[in-house]
């Protein structure tokens, strides 16, 4: 009797993951495997496999030139997006942690990025970042610059983006930051306060630690995200000038959907999950040891 109310309890908890079973094997799992399979041969228009070819596909990645700034050019928005994202919505959240009047105003402000799209807000910049009627260039002359092409000139377009992208992420890095630090016992911050330290030891000995495991997780999700940045490199620049804002997931868009070259874009799709997996990998295993968990 026993062994078969531990059997029907068995089953019951199969049949609850069941349903998450079939739609990671559709949604996440058979994509991978179909992209790792495409990516071993050429294809026809219509993404047919029609020739096995191996890591010949692996092997023109390493000789192309296209390819080597995609990855440069997506290295280069990581380093500009990440770090900025998660400095400036961690001095936002202690700003707006801080019990001051008027306060859930300007929590509304900084988390207003949080419920645009991004189409919606690179349209907006893009607005912005007009040459003749965008306010930057009028305030640039206002101040006694000159105006700028900043999405057509190849020194400034991937820069461009990058402020763009960063303006997008803060709202939800604030909100979960400061969900992270609303969660800290504010007793040890009163026995601080008595013992008379500073705000710096407060933030460095206190408010860090305890806020590492949400840090970890914001830093983390963002560095997923820009390598899977997309929609704003296409509406704001399509990969131009010169390729210099095209990143590896809208280079993989324009070999298949352009170029209709499925094995070669599926190739760098391979490419770009082993770099987000490795990195992953790495934060895991060498970043979250300095995390504190309460």
């Amino acid at each position: 009797m026993n062994k078969l109310k531990s059997f029907i309890s068995t089953m019951g908890r199969i049949l609850y993951v069941v349903p998450s079973l079939l739609l990671f094997s559709v949604f996440v799992f058979y994509p991978m495997i179909r992209t790792t399979y495409l990516s071993m041969h050429t294809t026809n228009f219509q993404g047919v496999p029609t020739k096995y070819v191996g890591l010949e596909n692996f092997r023109y990645l390493l000789e192309d030139q296209n390819f080597h700034e995609s990855m440069k050019a997506t290295f280069l928005f990581v380093l500009y997006t990440v770090p900025p994202t998660v400095v400036i919505s961690l001095f936002l959240a202690l700003l707006a942690n801080e019990k001051l009047k008027g306060i859930q105003l300007f929590r509304t402000f900084f988390s207003s990025t949080l419920g645009m799209s991004v189409a919606a807000s690179s349209v907006i910049w893009m607005f912005m970042y007009n040459p003749s009627i965008g306010i930057i260039n009028k305030l640039l002359v206002a101040f006694g610059g000159h105006e700028r092409q900043w999405l057509l000139d190849p020194n400034t377009a991937l820069v461009a983006v990058a402020i763009a992208t960063v303006w997008m992420n803060i709202g939800f890095a604030f909100l979960i930051l400061l969900g992270g630090l609303q969660n800290i016992d504010t007793t040890l911050y009163e026995n601080a306060k008595i013992v008379g330290v500073s705000k710096i030891y407060k933030l460095r000995k206190i408010t860090l630690p305890l806020l590492s495991p949400t840090l970890f997780f914001i830093v983390t999700v963002s560095l997923i995200q820009a390598f899977q940045t997309f929609g704003q490199i296409d509406i704001l620049t399509k990969g131009g000038p010169v390729n210099k804002t095209t990143v590896l997931v809208y280079s993989i868009y324009r070999e298949a959907f352009v170029n209709y070259n499925f094995g070669f874009a599926s190739a760098q799709a391979v490419v770009l999950f082993l770099i987000v997996l490795i990195i992953t990998i790495l934060q895991f295993s060498l970043v979250e040891r300095k995390v504190h968990y309460q």
